[in-house]
């Protein structure tokens, strides 16, 4: 089934890791036909990953989506349970397929079964990824492949473990699901090739060009939040990474939706404080799900 986790290869036995690997809210109002899943908001940072890394912590912050857990707390209350990732993106990225590693990271050669040729590879943005968001290494030495077959196998896997049990879960009750994968964005363009100096709009709504999920989920997103006065572009810069494309089956009734939300918005993008707004944008996030979460089953068909 196309919802289901991606299946990992065989692989050496690992250690876990000592980092719990997600939180599941469950709702807390009749449940309805939306899962809300925040892959990027983890900041429990396990200790052998601070000693190898060159970075102090707040550096590696910034690779962080902080707060969108917190924005996305409406959730349960709308009816749709609310996954988020503990473990934080610069140790595992949840939204890669599960092996897309660099080569030049690591002290031995890796498996046949490692994607080593993705774009996101070649930036140095893989699953265990080489740099931080604002392009700096992350790491003082090269890792073994199995220190990251042992962050898969303990995080990754587990997190799409439970992503999949919630939205099969929800297309066995009510014959459909929309999957809200939400992130944030740096305000002004990072990485190769990007404009760094023009602040980007307030949000960026992905279905992958119009493949992940039926045209109504998209366009009530967008009608709620241009209604409450945000700069709202779909699929520019960000279409939609991974889990968008893996759980959007929309011929199958599965549909997902990314979410970007412009941090300055919410946070000084410098010392990672929040601002007041905040709460005002977890009201107006609340809405988006309240209305998607109100979409007829058959409206999808």
């Amino acid at each position: 089934m196309h919802g289901t986790a991606p299946a990992p290869p065989a692989v050496a036995a690992v250690p876990p890791v000592a980092v719990q690997p997600y939180e599941i809210l469950p709702p807390t109002a009749p449940r309805r036909a939306l899962v809300v899943a925040s892959p990027h908001s983890g900041d429990h940072y396990p200790d052998e990953f601070l000693a190898a890394s060159r970075l102090d912590a707040l550096t590696l912050r910034k690779s962080e989506d902080c707060f969108v857990d917190e924005i996305c707390a409406a959730a349960p209350s709308l009816g749709a349970p609310l996954l988020c990732a503990l473990f934080p993106r610069a140790f595992v990225d949840c939204n890669r397929e599960p092996w897309e590693l660099d080569p030049q990271m690591f002290e031995d050669a890796l498996p046949d079964f490692v994607n080593c040729q993705s774009p996101r590879v070649a930036v140095g943005l893989g699953t265990i990824a080489r740099l931080v968001a604002d392009g700096e290494a992350i790491y003082r030495r090269k890792l073994r492949f199995a220190e990251a077959a042992t962050r898969i196998e303990s995080c990754y896997h587990p997190y799409h473990a439970a992503l999949a049990g919630l939205v099969d879960e929800t297309v066995a009750e009510f014959g459909c699901c929309i999957l809200v994968d939400a992130h944030s964005m740096p305000s002004i363009g990072v990485g190769p090739g990007a404009t760094r100096t023009r602040r980007r709009v307030d949000m960026v709504l992905g279905d992958r060009m119009g493949s992940a999920c039926h045209p109504l989920v998209i366009e009530i997103a967008e009608r709620v939040l241009r209604g409450r006065g945000y700069q709202v572009v779909r699929n520019t810069p960000y279409a939609g990474g991974f889990t968008t494309r893996h759980y959007g089956r929309p011929d199958e009734g599965r549909h997902a939706l990314q979410i970007e939300l412009n941090r300055a918005l919410y946070m000084d993008e410098r010392s990672l404080a929040r601002k007041p707004f905040l709460a005002t944008l977890r009201d107006d996030i609340g809405a988006v799900f309240q209305a998607l979460a109100a979409i007829e089953p058959d409206a999808l068909t």
